[in-house]
């Protein structure tokens, strides 16, 4: 092979049967080469005058790939009508035409696993549906490990596919060798197999989705770009072609790479954060012994590379460590012309390939494809309706995946459109999760350089991105960092991990990756000591916070439809909430403080800026005496964590602040130190005595130093989210995000004392509740503490374990943490043995449960309430006899 590279420069287009553009059917570049050959079109051969577009549709989809006609689809399927497809050159001449041909379920997170199976499964039905030849074989897959940290990540996949009924298993090198006679396993440890992985030819697949659309009604016009989207009032009204106007309700983003200017086209700017890299794969010719098409897809993930069964020969690609960014100066072109070749680019990954393949050396090389594909920066694709205009939904970025997540992701967008809500909790993947801050182009230009190898980078827990950093920090972020601070970032904003002591290595600090006790164990140990003795500050400016006030009881009353608990509470009380949705799950889940009586204080999670957001001036009525302000920036959030914290504030401010005097889940404006105004609130989110300072930014630099000097005689120290984390975990305490989302309901997390019941108040949600009442929860969020298992040695929970109940596989944990109080590791998670199950306390308490750790069970006892009290007695008594023994001697 290596003696062709050169040489395949010089090939004519005579040489490359195929692979060549028809330029004078299509009227493209006549060097332009690809993989399957040309787009299908749904018109007859001949160029026949386009059909002229209709006036107005319900629905108008921009983008005819892969996605595109998936969404158009699905659409149909759930019985829409009036919906048009509109295509700027060919069906699928975009990276449909030009991918891969790969539908795997290795993804990184579950709702992706899922995503892929259900395509693979749509797939495989779709021939038979439509007629048309989609090129479906089921080959398998292989994912291989060179060493074992890779081999641990992939068994906890495994385990984690398990959960989804999607067959995985873990194998040896020599069981690899049987199944794929061309890999070399010298250097292998072990691998999984996953049987139900397929290839399809892309250019059929997306023709048969087209022609499917098309008999549910779907109007399909090519040659047809968007020049913009109409918005009236935040709503879409319709869109603006090169071919004329359209009305429509609804618009779906599905332009792939064009999709980020197609958003900042429309009349109110949308923001669809990505950007595109070229991505190289290369073709052989048929081996001399031709590989046969079930031959299983092989995913070196060390090697970068993934190789698949090519008309006899294999077709091989891969994300290097320095990908090649482009267009990130706009649109250049219509349909995907053919990239330049770079071998010189490419030579690490065929160096990758001739060690994982020797016998490939000898092959001829057909050709090297450059395309692009967009990725987004934090490599989960965008979908869902955008927050700022109504009626406008987005499904791009698909991370070089788009086969693979077309049919499901279409599948949930179709739902969403449908129903006001998908079938599953699509949280990672809504486009919500991003605000504009994320839109810079050089922001995006330098993240997906960092996103594209990280595809297959090994990523053990706790791993952070490292481009587009100090994007939003805290004032206090220069003090901190000088102090030791370890940072993460949580949607664009810098928070502290941990804080190094000094003397301590940083560099070795930073670079550990580890499955098993990490190196800054005795650092978080210590923190959370000091939070349960003395006194921690931690910085949590990040969370979201808003204000919403009326010049009558229009907030009040909105609160009250939008909030499960009540919040006609007296001025200067907390209230712990969620905001829910028609199914009683949570859409947000906040604190708020009545600031008077006519306006109150919103916290909620860092990620829920955008989306909760939106929520609420969706429900919003149009009311100028109304009013709704973000206001995170304006306040640095100090959290005081530790009995010592009333000594301290009581200190600075000259006031009392024992339970007595200040209750708990109660807020007073304050003098802390010199700086007037700031809200004091008796709560640390972790179920431990202390304070929450909410300080305006300007003041928040002397707050700190004050806090600190006067803190020194208590102990005070910094402390960072790590123990935040092991805190709020070993009380009990969920967070959105990690443990509760869109189909949780306070029923099944044991909030239910958070649910206005009793008064006569019809809020969001709570039909759903009266009926999950009456019915019984057949889910529920409980505690497990791992018993017989060593911390030093045994490999560690992070979360998405599965759990088993009398070795049933009956659910998975969603957080976890070493609990230096217990002594143990403590898992959150969720238990659904069945939909006709419903869990009662005898349910949970009678059962004997066990954790899978990358395929290890480890025993655990299942409680619905936090065990400190039981195993603070316990060790007790166990330290009581020690002395009681030693004191014998």
């Amino acid at each position: 092979m290596r003696g062709c590279v050169r040489s395949s420069r010089a090939l004519s287009p005579a040489l490359l049967p195929r692979l060549v553009f028809d330029a004078r059917r299509w009227g493209v570049l006549p060097g332009l080469r690809g993989l399957w050959g040309s787009p299908r079109s749904l018109a007859s051969a001949g160029e026949p005058s386009p059909t002229p577009l209709p006036a107005q549709a319900r629905v108008v989809i921009c983008g005819g790939g892969i996605v595109g006609t998936s969404v158009a689809y699905h659409l149909a399927k759930l019985g829409w009508k009036d919906v048009v497809l509109l295509e700027q050159g060919r069906l699928g001449a975009g990276t449909t035409r030009l991918c891969a041909g790969i539908v795997s379920t290795v993804k990184h997170i579950a709702i992706e696993s899922k995503m892929a199976n259900y395509s693979n499964t749509l797939y495989q039905q779709l021939e038979e549906e439509t007629g048309v030849k989609t090129g479906y074989v089921k080959t398998g897959s292989l994912c291989l490990a060179q060493n074992q940290d890779r081999f641990i990540s992939l068994k906890r996949l495994a385990s984690r596919l398990k959960l989804l009924g999607i067959q995985c298993d873990v194998i040896t090198p020599k069981q690899v060798l049987a199944l794929h006679p061309l890999v070399n396993i010298h250097d292998l440890v072990g691998a999984v197999h996953l049987p139900g992985d397929a290839v399809v030819s892309p250019p059929d697949l997306n023709h048969a989705l087209a022609v499917a659309a098309a008999q549910h009604g779907v109007q399909i016009h090519e040659r047809t770009g968007v020049n913009h989207v109409l918005v009236q009032k935040g709503h879409v009204t319709g869109v603006e072609t090169d071919r004329g106007p359209i009305e429509c309700d609804y618009f779906v983003n599905c332009a792939g790479q064009w999709a980020y200017e197609l958003g900042q086209a429309s009349e109110e700017m949308v923001s669809v954060p990505l950007h595109a890299c070229e991505h190289f794969y290369l073709l052989t010719k048929p081996l001399s012994q031709p590989l046969q098409p079930h031959t299983p897809v092989v995913m070196d993930l060390d090697g970068r590379i993934y190789v698949r069964a090519w008309q006899g020969g294999v077709l091989s690609g891969g994300f290097e460590k320095n990908p090649k960014p482009i267009f990130t100066e706009g649109r250049n072109q219509l349909e995907i012309q053919g990239m330049q070749e770079d071998w010189d680019h490419f030579e690490p990954m065929l160096s990758a390939l001739l060690r994982r393949m020797p016998s490939l050396d000898s092959c001829e090389i057909h050709q090297l494809v450059n395309c692009p594909e967009s990725f987004t920066p934090d490599m989960r694709c965008l979908m869902g309706e955008t927050p700022s205009v109504h009626g406008y939904f987005v499904l791009v970025g698909m991370n070089s995946s788009g086969l693979s997540f077309a049919g499901g992701a279409g599948k949930y967008l179709a739902e969403w459109m449908t129903y006001g809500y998908p079938s599953d909790n699509v949280w990672p993947l809504d486009i919500k999760r991003f605000g504009n801050l994320q839109s810079s182009r050089t922001f995006l230009r330098h993240r997906v350089m960092e996103v594209m190898p990280l595809l297959y980078e090994l990523k053990v827990p706790r791993w952070d991105f490292q481009t587009g950093r100090q994007l939003r920090t805290s004032p206090l972020y220069d003090r901190l960092d000088t102090q030791g601070a370890r940072w993460m970032e949580k949607h664009g904003f810098e928070r502290a991990k941990y804080f190094v002591p000094s003397g301590k290595d940083l560099l070795a600090l930073d670079q550990s990756k580890t499955f098993y006790k990490p190196d800054w164990f005795d650092i978080v140990g210590a923190e959370v000591k000091c939070c349960k003795e003395a006194v921690c500050v931690i910085d949590m400016s990040s969370f979201t916070k808003f204000e919403l006030s009326s010049t009558g009881d229009q907030a009040l009353e909105l609160l009250q439809r939008l909030c499960a608990n009540d919040l006609d509470v007296p001025v200067g009380h907390i209230v712990h909430t969620g905001m829910l949705n028609e199914r009683g799950g949570y859409e947000n889940d906040c604190s708020v403080v009545r600031l008077n009586k006519n306006s109150f204080f919103i916290i909620s999670p860092t990620d829920q800026q955008v989306h909760c957001w939106a929520w609420i001036k969706k429900h919003m009525p149009s009311d100028p005496q109304l009013h709704l302000e973000d206001v995170t920036w304006k306040y640095t959030a100090l959290n005081l964590i530790g009995p010592r914290a009333m000594d301290v504030l009581s200190e600075l401010s000259y006031v009392s602040m024992t339970p007595d005097h200040f209750p708990s889940l109660f807020c007073k404006e304050m003098s802390v130190g010199y700086a007037n105004g700031i809200r004091v609130m008796s709560m640390t989110h972790t179920g431990e005595p202390g304070f929450m300072l909410y300080i305006p930014i300007e003041y928040a630099l002397h707050v700190y130093n004050e806090v600190m000097s006067v803190g020194q005689k208590y102990g005070v120290r910094n402390s960072g989210y790590y123990a935040l984390r092991s805190l709020r975990i070993e009380k009990f305490f969920a967070f959105w995000g990690q443990d509760l989302d869109t189909f949780t309901t306070p029923l099944e997390c044991g909030r239910e004392f958070r649910v206005k019941f009793d008064k006569d108040t019809n809020f969001l949600g709570r039909e759903a509740l009266l009926r999950q009442r009456q019915e019984g929860a057949t889910r529920r969020f409980i505690m497990l503490v791992l018993e017989d298992h060593d911390a030093e040695l045994d490999l560690w929970p992070w979360w998405g374990e599965p759990i088993y109940r009398n070795s049933q596989l009956v659910g998975a944990t969603t957080s976890s943490a070493y609990s230096y109080t217990l002594e143990r590791h403590v898992c959150l998670g969720f238990v659904s043995p069945g939909p006709a199950t419903v869990i009662t306390p005898d349910f949970i308490n009678r059962g004997d449960y066990e954790v899978d750790i990358a395929g290890q069970r480890y025993p655990a006892k299942a409680k619905l309430y936090p065990f400190s009290s039981l195993f603070a007695q316990q060790r007790r008594r166990k330290d009581e006899m020690e002395l009681s023994s030693f004191q014998g001697k």
